[in-house]
């Protein structure tokens, strides 16, 4: 394996490699996603611009970024690229993705027994169990710590098809707590309303966090017989070099909680007023079906002079009067 040149600024931003089977990753997901936007195009069916832009730019672009930039070349000379590559693969890279509503696109764009059948997957047992709060919150923590407190990451630098395994196990692992978080079908429990949605991602980023802080914190040198072999000259000490990758995972962890956060707010919001505006439109209907029999039976009295419905002793007056 050939040492890469000393890590600057401008090489952190202009060096880049290719990686084959994320690009084919990639360009099957864009494909795939791509195809359903335009199959409901066809039908005259509109799909938001900013969740498909959400799904290329943020999903698939986070992808690109910590598959084939900097992180990719660095990652087997220092530790904090990996540990960046890792974390934009579990956390940024899943949200992009569910941002663009892929489950929603998915059911809408296919045929109607593949659609059947989606839908059926989605509503069945083992999805139900993948994606319930608790175990794919377990499962993403369990991806992170079995990797790092493992041989797995170690062995993972050496074999590059492991690596790639790896990969492609963090996206899922973010995925499977994601996506149903953020897609408009009923993926989730009758139960996770908005609010307790919104507590998910709370607990969720104070849980994502802990892999950071133990790294950071970790006596041990992680993957530490290969960082002490390969490690170039010009890189900082092996041991600082783990404590800024822990540091980088605890900042990107709580970065990404905000957004995350925000977007269930987002969507709180609009389901808020969709409802509201049904609603609306119910009680609009039953006024309006009710309102010309109490026309015909309360118009002449609206329109009757006061002193002809009062019985006040003035009112009588002037009915004599008159």
């Amino acid at each position: 394996m050939e040492t890469p040149p000393q890590l600057t600024l401008g090489r952190l931003f202009s060096s880049w490699q290719a990686d084959v089977p994320a690009l084919l990753v990639v360009v099957l997901l864009g494909g795939l996603y791509g195809w359903g936007v335009l199959r409901l195009r066809r039908r005259g069916e509109a799909w938001p611009v900013a969740r498909t832009l959400a799904f290329a730019l943020l999903g698939l672009g986070t992808i690109v970024v910590a598959t084939m930039s900097a992180l990719a070349v660095y990652d087997r000379v220092l530790f904090w690229p990996a540990a960046v590559q890792n974390v934009l693969l579990d956390l940024i890279a899943p949200l992009g993705l569910a941002l663009g509503d892929p489950l929603r696109l998915a059911l809408r764009a296919l045929p109607g027994r593949a659609a059947a059948r989606a839908q059926g997957a989605m509503t069945g047992r083992l999805f139900r169990l993948l994606t319930f709060p608790l175990v794919s919150t377990a499962l993403v923590l369990a991806t992170e710590l079995t990797i790092y407190f493992t041989p797995y990451f170690e062995t993972a630098l050496a074999d590059n098809w492991l690596h790639q395994l790896m990969y492609l196990h963090l996206l899922l692992a973010g995925s499977l707590f994601v996506l149903p978080v953020l897609t408009r079908e009923e993926a989730l429990p009758a139960w996770c309303t908005h609010p307790v949605r919104a507590g998910l991602v709370f607990v969720d980023g104070i849980i994502d966090a802990v892999p950071g802080i133990v790294v950071m914190t970790h006596g041990t040198l992680i993957a530490g017989s290969w960082y002490l072999s390969h490690s170039p000259s010009w890189a900082p000490d092996v041991q600082h070099d783990q404590q800024l990758g822990g540091g980088a995972m605890v900042s990107i962890a709580e970065l990404v909680a905000l957004p995350f956060l925000l977007a269930i707010l987002a969507q709180w919001a609009r389901t808020e007023r969709a409802e509201t505006v049904a609603l609306d439109r119910r009680l609009d209907t039953e006024l309006v079906s009710t309102k010309p029999a109490e026309a015909a039976s309360e118009g002449p009295d609206l329109v009757r002079p006061w002193w002809e419905t009062e019985n006040s002793e003035v009112a009588q007056r002037i009915r004599g009067q008159r």
